[in-house]
C-alpha cells in the first residue's frame, strides 16, 4: 500500500513540473502566433461598407445597350 502513496508522490511531482515548463514556456512568448500578423497584412484591402443610405437614382431607361442581337 505504501507504494502507491509514493507513485501518487511522484506523479504530482511530475505534474507540477511539467505544469511550471509550460507556464515558462507561455511567458516567454513559445506560442505567440508570428503567422497571422504576416498574413494579415494581405486582406487590408477588405471593402468597407459606406454607412450613408445609398440616394435613389431616377430611373432612366438604358440607352447603353451594346448587345448587337438586341438592336
Amino acid at each position: 500500500m505504501s507504494i502507491i502513496y509514493m507513485l501518487l508522490a511522484i506523479s504530482v511531482i511530475v505534474a507540477v513540473v511539467f505544469f511550471a515548463a509550460f507556464v515558462l514556456s507561455v511567458k516567454n512568448g513559445q506560442y505567440d502566433d508570428t503567422y497571422t500578423p504576416s498574413v494579415r497584412m494581405l486582406f487590408d484591402d477588405e471593402l468597407v461598407k459606406d454607412k450613408k443610405p445609398a440616394t435613389k437614382k431616377p430611373a432612366t431607361p438604358n440607352t447603353n445597350n451594346h448587345n448587337p442581337k438586341l438592336n
